[in-house]
């Protein structure tokens, strides 16, 4: 409640914020919509937005759902076998050095302007990210807790999986956290790359036009989408790593 209550009260002084300097300057429409227009976009538009918007969550749920996926799996794996995580690790950061915007014409290319270059670049967003910190995690368990683990006689996969998984679990949310807030991002620079759906296909169609009013409905929307992915990302942390959780500020 208090973190709800502080986001809107932040949300409420950008708002007021915005709204005076449309009243101090007095910018054209086109250059700084006022906070009614972008309200009567919603109004005007509200089917056409929520078609779009539709097409945007499902790549974003797709998206996390297979990049957190990989990326779980990949830092397992690489947990489980050192010798291969010392062969793939370094390639993986390569990749994870390319901007977005580079990767995105590419997959365009490759996977079409349809829903599946979307969900790709998404994965890809989300996997690294998810992969880093619960690899990070699994890493860093206390020496000592190893230790008396192998006083009695557990293997080397039952220690991982009873032992090390559970005590990596607060860095996987950790990472969770931090991918929540680009998932819409790779959605919807997709979509701006190449796409005929999406709200990055609204905001390059409303762009093209100066519809700025209708451009900022699409950032409102996305933001939105932000916040619940990563209120969502925060309650699933305190189902699954409640001392974790109890441990932020």
């Amino acid at each position: 409640m208090a973190r709800t209550g502080a986001a809107l009260r932040t949300l409420i002084a950008l708002i007021l914020v915005w709204q005076g300097a449309v009243w101090v300057f007095q910018p054209p429409r086109y250059i700084l919509p006022s906070v009614a227009d972008v309200a009567a976009v919603f109004g005007a538009q509200a089917g056409y937005l929520a078609r779009h918007s539709l097409t945007t969550v499902t790549e974003i749920a797709l998206g996390f759902v297979f990049g957190t996926s990989f990326g779980v799996l990949a830092a397992f794996f690489v947990a489980a076998v050192p010798r291969l995580g010392r062969l793939v690790w370094p390639m993986l950061l390569v990749l994870q050095a390319l901007p977005v915007f580079v990767i995105a014409p590419l997959l365009v290319v490759w996977f079409g302007f349809g829903m599946l270059s979307k969900v790709v670049m998404t994965t890809i967003i989300i996997f690294f990210p998810v992969a880093s910190a619960f690899a990070d995690g699994l890493r860093r368990v206390d020496r000592d807790i190893l230790d008396a683990t192998a006083l009695t006689g557990a293997s080397h996969w039952r220690t991982l999986v009873d032992i090390r998984v559970p005590l990596a679990l607060p860095a996987l949310m950790t990472g969770l956290r931090v991918a929540a807030p680009l998932a819409p991002l790779g959605a919807v620079v997709g979509e701006w790359v190449g796409a005929s759906a999406g709200l990055g296909f609204v905001m390059g169609q409303a762009n093209a036009r100066m519809q700025t009013a209708t451009a900022f409905a699409a950032m409102a929307i996305i933001a939105a989408l932000s916040l619940a992915l990563r209120a969502l990302v925060d309650e699933v942390a305190r189902r699954v790593a409640p001392w974790a959780h109890e441990q932020e500020p």
